[in-house]
């Protein structure tokens, strides 16, 4: 019976293929519900003049306009600076900034009045480009520094030196399930608020803040969410305080939902780089010292930008060790939706700024960037202290280099690309492995806990109850796994329930991978607690005096739905019965769990710290095709290696890894975002913003995993696997990288992210006319 280890079949399966599983949008309108949409921007920056409704308000069917004048709380809001307007105030921020909320009774009629609503601005020249903010010093926030070493001298001192830029794009979440939430008015000022997000706690705050109230007086409820990938941590904030002032306003039920060319226009993304990169180098292609300074497009105001960046140094080093290191980064200010999290939180932007400046010095020395790779990798035992001071103990990365290298015959095939390059004359091939090394845990310290509830009932059923919000990651049934082969049941006694900051308070987002690592302790600790009660209760039930066996705690065993004493196995109590008899014996069938992550902390003043608990690791070789002619990329095989310790959902986790995979080559291939000068989105649709579909998928493409039980502090010894796949696609964007630079030998490529058809095509046309780096320079040694 036990499940753990086992693919147990998501919750939601069946109601995801079938239609039945409810989001926000199918819930039932209840009686004189209002839908509800905003009046944005018509620029992307000036001052706010006017709001004139007076022509929606005559609609029929039109319930109300309104403006910041309206909000009896406070109107801004933000997880780290409460910088970000909820309703646009005197400035205007960007293109479609909500100035003001409208409620009707219908559709149709709520899509009338937003379009009659006059809004009348004095429109400013905006900041759209992020190269124009770091000129400007533009800036969100602090400057943050890790560093160690001496990095001048060594980059004096070292044999070879390059230097560049490298771009990054931001990346859209594309969610199914737009942003949505509805908010129902109860007595005494209280609201209710379904709403499609990762942090209740958070929509629960910002709503009480909005509305001038206590946090007592709102709930915040999520049952599931249709995708998120980080949109959904800040982003839901906006719509769910929509909602809750037009109920507060009107008391009635009141439902925000957006359509997509909305949601992608005014929500932000993952945040676009801007990267100066500085590294000395041996004849070996070992790093001597690097210096990275990092840019990232924060949009208007800070949301999560401060952490993504510093979750961008702390993965800056990726799977390699550097002696003398000094890397930096700053947000900058655009005129652009707030930019946010998205899978990954920063770490994907920085790795790929180091596979780039790995595949340009193989490319300066003329040797396989493999071997480059293999030859900067962390050590055990030495070589294997990060730049900010954590020892990476349990590295398994030379190994899981050395099998997937042997499993994907690397060497044969970089034989085989190179033959294949010498003859073909319409189609180049490119190979390239990569790695991570992903820190789990938030490093925001006080984040790393969690809470759940355990309610056993008389018939051996259990209700469970966390922090941890379900976006189709599967969390769920994981906690449901845990908690069943703790009380020794079928998984389908346990039920997981709606996420509720009336059960669950003060919790963290569903992110940083780490969910089930904390909300699964937490249930866990909690079920334990409820065993060492029945495990008391039941040596009395199970004990017999006649034959000499006294009551024993410790022997009591709870397994196939069963209790019984190890000592006599044959004499058992079914689960259920003896939680009927504990509860008329007046037994707590019910129990809360805590857990904070041990030994977790980092101080982003020195830039130093233990700031993970563990690492996931992995690495990825593939193999891609190349149109000489046209810049049209295929990738016919990909080899993947990756290690999440115990699983505990292999089904489950396979998902992830291949899904994360997938989403990540759409970052470093397809998906660009392009603004007009406006900075109006142009690609705001499935029409314009290409994300990969079936037929993107490799042709070949081998997932496995890396046996390893090594994970002993974590729960069930597994590892956290939601964000590590995504990154492993860089080796997609570094194989592009390779086939590039046999279109010119002894030529090295600008190439940018993503690569798509047009940007291959532009190296491509640049390799044939100069021959010549543009972006990537060669020192001299009077330079050096």
């Amino acid at each position: 019976m036990a499940s753990l280890g086992k693919p147990v079949p998501h919750d939601s399966a069946l109601g995801h293929v079938t239609g039945q599983a409810p989001y926000i949008d199918d819930l039932r309108p209840l009686a004189g519900e209002l839908h509800v949409g905003f009046v944005g921007s018509p620029v992307a920056a000036g001052q706010l003049l006017s709001v004139d409704a007076s022509a929606a308000l005559l609609l029929p069917g039109v319930v109300g306009c309104f403006t910041v004048a309206d909000v009896p709380g406070h109107n801004k809001f933000g997880i780290v600076a409460a910088d970000e307007p909820f309703l646009a105030d005197g400035e205007v921020l960007y293109l479609g900034q909500p100035v003001a909320a409208v409620a009707a009774e219908m559709p149709g009629a709520l899509a009338a009045a937003r379009k009659a609503v006059k809004v009348e601005c004095r429109a400013a020249e905006p900041l759209l480009d992020l190269a124009e903010s770091i000129r400007r010093q533009k800036f969100l926030g602090p400057r943050r520094r890790i560093a160690r070493g001496d990095v001048d001298a060594n980059l004096a001192a070292a044999p070879h030196r390059l230097h560049g830029e490298f771009t990054s794009g931001g990346q859209e979440q594309f969610y199914l399930e737009s942003q949505a939430a509805i908010a129902y008015p109860g007595e005494q000022g209280q609201m209710i608020v379904h709403s499609s997000t990762q942090n209740p706690t958070e929509i629960q705050a910002v709503v009480a803040e909005m509305l001038g109230v206590g946090q007592h007086e709102v709930v915040c409820i999520c049952k599931r969410m249709g995708g998120a990938f980080g949109g959904k941590e800040s982003q839901a904030a906006i719509p769910a305080m929509l909602a809750a002032l037009v109920a507060h306003k009107t008391g009635r039920p009141a439902r925000v939902i957006y359509n997509k060319d909305d949601d992608m226009r005014v929500t932000g993304k993952r945040h676009a780089y801007r990267s100066e990169w500085d590294v000395g180098f041996d004849d070996d292609g070992r790093i001597q010292a690097l210096r990275v300074a990092f840019y990232s497009n924060g949009g208007c105001s800070t949301d999560l930008s401060l952490a993504v960046m510093e979750r961008s140094l702390l993965h800056a080093d990726n799977c390699y060790f550097l002696p003398h290191v000094e890397l930096t980064g700053q947000v900058c200010f655009t005129n652009l939706p707030s930019n946010t999290a998205f899978r990954g939180f920063g770490g994907p932007q920085a790795m790929v700024v180091i596979e780039n400046i790995l595949e340009s010095i193989a490319e300066q020395l003329g040797i396989d960037a493999f071997d480059v790779r293999l030859r900067n990798l962390y050590g055990v035992g030495e070589r294997n202290v990060t730049p900010y001071g954590q020892t990476f103990d349990r590295n398994h990365l030379p190994e899981i280099y050395a099998t997937l290298a042997a499993k994907s015959q690397y060497r044969k095939r970089r034989d085989e690309v190179v033959r294949f390059n010498e003859t073909s004359r319409l189609q180049i091939r490119g190979l390239a492995m990569t790695g991570v090394k992903f820190g789990i845990s938030f490093t925001t310290s006080f984040l790393n806990q969690g809470n759940a509830m355990v309610n056993l009932y008389t018939d051996g059923t259990v209700q469970v109850s966390t922090g941890a919000t379900e976006m189709g990651q599967g969390v769920n049934v994981k906690i449901r796994q845990l908690v069943a082969d703790e009380f020794g049941v079928e998984v389908g006694r346990v039920v997981l329930m709606p996420t509720s900051t009336e059960k669950s308070n003060n919790t963290s987002p569903t992110a940083a991978s780490a969910s089930t690592d904390l909300n699964g302790a937490a249930a866990v600790r909690a079920c334990k607690t409820i065993k060492r009660r029945l495990r008391r209760f039941a040596a009395g039930q199970l004990s017999d005096a006649k034959i000499g066996l006294g009551p024993s705690a410790l022997h009591v065993q709870f397994r196939d739905g069963h209790v019984f004493d190890s000592r006599r196995p044959e004499t058992r109590i079914s689960f259920g019965q003896l939680c009927a008899e504990a509860r008329r014996d007046r037994l707590d069938l019910g129990a809360r769990g805590f857990y904070a992550t041990p030994g977790v902390d980092f101080n982003r003043e020195t830039g130093r710290g233990t700031p993970f608990f563990y690492y996931t690791q992995g690495a990825a070789v593939a193999e891609v095709l190349i149109d000489r002619f046209t810049g049209e990329l295929r990738v016919p095989r990909v080899d993947l290696l990756i290690d999440i310790g115990r699983s505990i959902n292999p089904g489950v986790d396979r998902g992830q890894v291949v899904g994360g995979f997938i989403q990540g080559m759409g970052w470093v291939t397809a998906e660009a975002l392009v603004y007009d000068s406006r900075g109006d989105l142009l690609s705001h649709s499935p029409t314009t913003y290409k994300i990969p579909v079936i037929t993107d998928v490799p042709d070949v493409f081998n997932v496995a995993t890396f046996d390893n039980k090594d994970n002993v502090r974590n729960v069930y010894r597994s590892k956290a696997v939601g964000e590590p796949p995504l990154m492993l696609a860089i080796a997609i964007w570094a194989a592009v990288k390779n086939a590039l630079s046999y279109a010119a030998r002894g030529a090295t490529t600008d190439l940018q992210l993503p690569a798509t058809g047009e940007e291959i095509l532009r190296c491509l046309t640049q390799l044939a006319v100069s021959h010549q780096p543009s972006a990537i320079s060669v020192l001299s040694e009077a330079d050096n």
